[in-house]
């Protein structure tokens, strides 16, 4: 009987736990770094994948969940094409902007009419 209370106790401390991958910034998700995160409309919200890989992944890093992460209400970890882990947040992969410097910078905003600036 103790030995269940005290597993169940532990189960309820790990999921209280979960530590969100970014922040709200004003009226916007930013890394743990401080830097604006953005969405890509070519991700198709909920199907865990990312369609931006390779060339396009190189300007738009992913935000990287690390191995064995688990998501906890709208956060979500997808893992990308090349076998690596991505947070997600109500089902839409999270990315830098590469052209951003400094945390509060927002130029990938509206970049080709497909990346938005990620709100919470």
């Amino acid at each position: 009987m103790r030995l269940a209370l005290l597993l169940s106790t532990l189960a309820l401390a790990a999921c209280a736990s979960f530590s969100p991958p970014a922040q709200v910034s004003g009226d916007v998700l930013t890394g743990p770094n401080g830097m604006t995160l953005y969405t890509f409309d070519k991700d198709a919200a909920g199907s865990g994948k990312s369609v931006c890989n390779g060339p396009c992944a190189t300007n738009w890093p992913p935000l990287a969940a690390p191995e064995g992460a688990k998501g906890d209400g709208a956060w979500s970890v997808i893992t990308r094409d090349d076998g690596k882990t991505q947070w997600a947040y109500k089902g839409k992969p999270l990315y830098f902007w590469i052209k951003d410097t400094k945390p509060g910078d927002r130029t990938g905003d509206g970049f080709n009419k497909v990346w938005q600036l990620a709100k919470p």
